[in-house]
């Protein structure tokens, strides 16, 4: 199944950076020249969450519902061993990663939402295991968030291993915005950071802190889904959704608030205001935020020498707006946006494989491949 698609741009945009918190500009309507070609890769799927891609030329897909696949030429396969996985609302089974020595050791990071320890309900757990043919096996819990609730919202959540091997995760507020993500004792609304076997790292933030969550490494989060390493300066970028507008990238730094909700550039769902705040001193900025929301969810660096005129930007999947943004940075600022596939579906990830095209998990479609055109 293919078919022509071309980069559409939009006109008007919103714009905010550190140095400038309250600005807003118009960035010019322009129309990238290249076209492209997709091909959908992986058909019947549902809501695909993560997927990563063993050096065999096979793919593992989540759903969130539960299902856990390995895929060779199109073709789906069940893998068995799953643990209990708690399905509401916007939890389930979600993010994949391999580990960067993958080859070595074989291990492979999974987010889900649990329904294992304090109350009912369910939270996000962070786990390991190794394949076995098609089965799981080896499974070790690394972290589980506490306690459990039963609202089905904000659980997160993405995996992302940075340069030095340390393992990052996000896992959101639950719903809970005004106690969960500004206290450092409790769970959610935050990033953690681990060593690979789960063990907490000595340097963390918070370690010294008494009560703290030990394993935090940033705070102040909202809904954060979006987890990636800058490929040049290594840094560890997320997006996160913000409510009615305020959806925001942020550069993730040591130990820093991110300040939801205490500021925002998002408003209630009712049109109602929550903060008159935008800015509070010891509480970050966005290097980016948008409005209206965009509803961002997985996102990628493009590196490919595939992708000449995508090399070096930002790509996010809008759920909301159904497609996948490109973002061209300058100097930590985004000066230029553009939809590709524009219409095509809840766009809910985007990773980048290791045959170098770029690969997009679009609810109710499957993986699509997006092949350029010489």
């Amino acid at each position: 199944m293919k078919h022509l698609l071309s980069l559409f741009s939009i006109v008007i945009l919103t714009y905010s950076s550190c140095a400038q918190p309250h600005s807003t500009k118009v960035l010019a309507e322009s129309t990238a020249s290249v076209n492209y070609t997709t091909e959908v890769v992986v058909s019947g799927l549902n809501t695909p969450w993560g997927m990563v891609f063993l050096p065999d030329g096979s793919m593992l897909i989540t759903e969130k519902t539960g299902e856990f696949y390995r895929v060779v030429n199109g073709e789906k396969t069940v893998i068995e061993g799953m643990p209990e996985i708690y399905v509401r609302g916007q939890g389930g089974l979600m993010d994949l990663e391999l580990h960067p020595k993958y080859n070595e050791n074989g291990w492979i990071y999974i987010s889900f939402a649990s329904p294992e320890g304090e109350g009912e309900g369910g939270n996000t757990a962070i786990m390991r295991a190794k394949l076995e043919g098609n089965t799981l096996v080896e499974q070790q819990l690394l972290y589980k968030a506490s306690p459990n609730s039963t609202k089905g919202v904000h659980f997160g959540s993405r995996i992302e291993f940075d340069n030095d091997g340390y393992l990052f995760f996000s896992i959101g507020e639950r719903g809970n915005r005004d106690v969960n993500p500004q206290d450092i004792t409790r769970d959610c609304g935050k990033i953690y950071r681990l060593y690979d076997d789960g063990r907490i790292p000595e340097d963390n933030p918070f370690v010294n802190e008494p009560n703290a969550k030990k394993a935090i490494y940033s705070y102040g989060h909202r809904n954060p889904q979006g987890l990636v390493i800058h490929p040049e300066t290594g840094k560890l970028w997320n997006n996160e959704h913000g409510p009615q507008g305020g959806d925001e990238i942020n550069i993730i730094q040591k130990g820093k608030n991110y300040g939801w909700p205490v500021i925002s550039y998002g408003i209630n769902y009712d049109g109602t205001s929550f903060t008159e705040l935008t800015e509070r001193e010891g509480m970050e900025q966005p290097i980016f935020f948008w409005v209206p929301s965009i509803a961002p969810c997985g996102m990628t660096f493009v590196t490919s020498d595939l992708y000449p005129e995508l090399k070096g930007n930002l790509l996010v999947s809008s759920l909301k707006f159904k497609y996948l943004e490109r973002l061209i940075i300058e100097d930590n600022k985004v000066v230029k946006r553009e939809k590709l596939l524009d219409d095509i579906g809840r766009v809910r990830n985007v990773r980048q494989g290791l045959d170098g095209y770029i690969y997009v998990g679009v609810e109710g479609k499957g993986i699509i491949k997006i092949i350029p055109q010489q």
